[in-house]
């Protein structure tokens, strides 16, 4: 389910897809071949199937307008207080290509060219998706510090 909630905005819509993953699991059961971790080929599944339920040509043409804005360095001690729900709730407001692409490649493990080929995209478009999500990660992490200050 954690893996669902990454790549949706509502509960429910992840629990479809949940559901809709679990469906492929059962139905194709007998194709997972004992090469791999079984958690490993399932999560391949639920990925896939999140995916396929966003739509790939979504977020092609979000623009926020970061690029102009430089990184910031943060603070160490930033990170430090920062929890593991507070970060997934930052991920969660990104925009939806920036956080997809930020899950696959962050989170997932993906590389640039393996995110490309699932989201039907150019690997330099992952790359800049990245960035985009990194810097914006970057200004509501520094927000945030400054609230708690």
């Amino acid at each position: 389910m954690g893996v669902c909630l990454r790549y949706t905005r509502h509960e429910m819509e992840a629990e479809d897809i949940l559901q809709d993953a679990f469906i492929k699991v059962f139905d194709h059961i007998d194709k997972f071949e004992f090469k791999g971790s079984f958690e490993g080929w399932i999560r391949r599944i639920v990925i896939n199937t999140a995916l396929k339920n966003y739509g790939k040509k979504s977020f092609r043409h979000e623009q926020i307008g970061l690029e102009s804005q430089p990184e910031l360095p943060l603070e160490p001690d930033i990170y430090a207080h920062l929890q593991e729900e507070e970060l997934l709730r930052l991920i969660a407001r990104l925009p939806d290509g920036y956080r997809i692409v930020f899950n696959l490649y962050a989170i997932e493990g993906y590389n640039h060219k393996e995110i490309a080929e699932m989201l039907g995209i150019q690997e330099s478009t992952s790359r800049s998706q990245l960035v985009k999500a990194r810097k914006m990660l970057q200004v509501m992490i520094t927000d945030m510090q400054k609230i708690a200050v």
